[in-house]
Formats: structure tokens, C-alpha cells, sequence
């Protein structure tokens, strides 16, 4: 077969992306583009491929949204992180009126706002008089704590019932209080001295005095169910 003249070739370019494909033709022969999807480009700024501006500000909503979300929920549980950590830590109340220290008696509720108000003050005073004081919490919604809350007339919460290092009933608190109100208290208490003239503060009757003591028997008081 004889060629009557070198064939010439044609180059077709194809744009791919940001470089391009030179594709080599016979001379005369139609130029053909690839029948393959176009691949769409990348831009420059690095934004996802077929994002446009509203979607990625709704993509940026999202994500704020989700660190509110959370943030909302660390700030949730941790207001009612101190009550729990105290109530877990809550040794035996019958344990706690005999061991030669003073005692705090706090009457509670998880659901309770002042309870969990009060909460970081008693944990910090607790923490800093762990070998001075006992603090005993007595959750309210517990059945089995229906005799301590008929014995020392719980009818509102916080309430706290406070006791010399000998196990005796000295006096009440009715309410929240301040973390000052709750230092002068404890101190009191420690130093074996007269309670710090506060409103809803004051002493108990000798009748509850010499019922104050529970029975052996009794369960501890870090069930919550």
C-alpha cells in the first residue's frame, strides 16, 4: 500500500482541571472531545466543589450551633455537679453523729435551684474542714429518709440541721444561704461557739433534741433512686 504523502497530525486540546491534554489527530479527521462528565474545578479559596456562598454560611450555622449545643450542655450538668459529688461523698449520718466531730445535716433535692446554689460553697467548705466537720446530705425524694424529714419538720429545702461534736442537735438553718452565711455557720460549729444571729437560724427543741439520734439500721444516704 502506498502512502501518497506523511500524514500530518492535528494537536486537539482538551482543558482538564487547571492544566490541559493535548490529544494528536490525523490531519482531516474530525476533532473529538472526550464524551466523559466534565470534572468540575476547584477554586483557588479551597471551598468544598459545588458549595456556593449560602450553603456554606448554613454548613457554618450548623457547626455553631452544635458548640452551643454543647457548651449548653456543660453548662447544665455542672451547676449540679458539686450537689452530686457531696452526696456521693455523704458518709453514714449515724456514723457521721458519733465520730467526735461536728455535723451538718443538709435536707435536698436534685431538682432544687437554692440546693444547687449552695452547692459549690459547701463542697469548698467541706473539702477545706474534712477533718473538723461532717456534712451529710439526706436527699428528700428518697422514701427511706421519711422518718429524719417528720423528725426535724422538713417542710421546705435547703434545710440544715447542725450538731455538735457530740452528736447533739444545736440548732437549724431554714433556706439558702450565702457562702458567707454558710462559713459563719461551720465555723461556728467547729469552734464550738454560739451561732451567728442569721435570719431563719436558730435553736431546737429539747424534744427533737433527744430524738435526734437514728437507728443503727438505717440505710446510708448515698442512695437517690
Amino acid at each position: 500500500m502506498k502512502v501518497s504523502a506523511p500524514l500530518q497530525f492535528q494537536a486537539v486540546r482538551v482543558g482538564v482541571l487547571a492544566g490541559s491534554i493535548s490529544i494528536m489527530a490525523p490531519a482531516g479527521s474530525p476533532s473529538r472531545v472526550p464524551q466523559d462528565s466534565p470534572i468540575p474545578e476547584t477554586p483557588a479559596s479551597g471551598n468544598p466543589v459545588g458549595l456556593g456562598r449560602r450553603e456554606r454560611m448554613l454548613l457554618a450555622a450548623i457547626a455553631g450551633a452544635l458548640v452551643v449545643a454543647l457548651i449548653w450542655l456543660r453548662g447544665g450538668v455542672n451547676p449540679a455537679a458539686p450537689l452530686e459529688r457531696l452526696a456521693r461523698q455523704s458518709p453514714d449520718l449515724t456514723l457521721a453523729l458519733a465520730d467526735g466531730r461536728p455535723t451538718v445535716v443538709e435536707f435536698y433535692a436534685d431538682w432544687c435551684e437554692a440546693c444547687r446554689a449552695m452547692a459549690p460553697a459547701m463542697e469548698a467548705i467541706s473539702s477545706r474542714r474534712r477533718s473538723e466537720l461532717d456534712l451529710v446530705l439526706l436527699n428528700v425524694d428518697n422514701p427511706r429518709w421519711q422518718p429524719q424529714l417528720n423528725l426535724y419538720d422538713v417542710n421546705g429545702i435547703p434545710q440544715l440541721e447542725l450538731f455538735s461534736a457530740d452528736g447533739q442537735a444545736v440548732g437549724r438553718s431554714v433556706g439558702a444561704r450565702s457562702a458567707e452565711e454558710l462559713e459563719a455557720l461551720t465555723t461556728a460549729l467547729v469552734e464550738a461557739t454560739p451561732l451567728p444571729e442569721l435570719s431563719g437560724v436558730g435553736p431546737v427543741s429539747t424534744l427533737e433534741e433527744s430524738a435526734a439520734q437514728p437507728s443503727a439500721a438505717e440505710a446510708g444516704p448515698r442512695s437517690h433512686s
